[in-house]
């Protein structure tokens, strides 16, 4: 793996910057967290949306998006009594992006 190179972080730099990743990587080691993550790469997608496509009951999917929401990885739109999910930050969405081209584009 290649070196990034750039001015050298000092330790209080490199600890936070760590915990936040290790925030997304840890909802990431969970399968169907992943999953949700992938499917709102580049959509906005209902609670509804995402049970039907995941085949998860609605009360899993519910303490998912928890996990998720508390860790900040994505943010929510309310329409009436309809709730949307999109990802949270470009940190986020890069992240998925990198993974989507190094496992998802090469099985195609």
């Amino acid at each position: 793996m290649p070196y990034l190179k750039g001015a050298p972080m000092n330790l209080q730099e490199m600890e936070k910057n760590s915990a936040k990743a290790v925030v997304l990587l840890k909802a990431m080691a969970n399968e169907r967290r992943l999953q949700i993550l992938c499917m709102l790469l580049d959509n906005e997608l209902s609670v509804g949306e995402l049970s039907s496509r995941l085949e998860l009951s609605q009360s899993a999917l519910s303490q998912h998006l928890a996990w998720l929401r508390r860790d900040g990885l994505v943010n929510t739109r309310k329409e009436a009594q309809t709730v949307f999910y999109t990802l949270s930050s470009t940190e986020v969405k890069a992240m998925i992006e990198l993974l989507h081209r190094l496992y998802c584009q090469a099985n195609q």
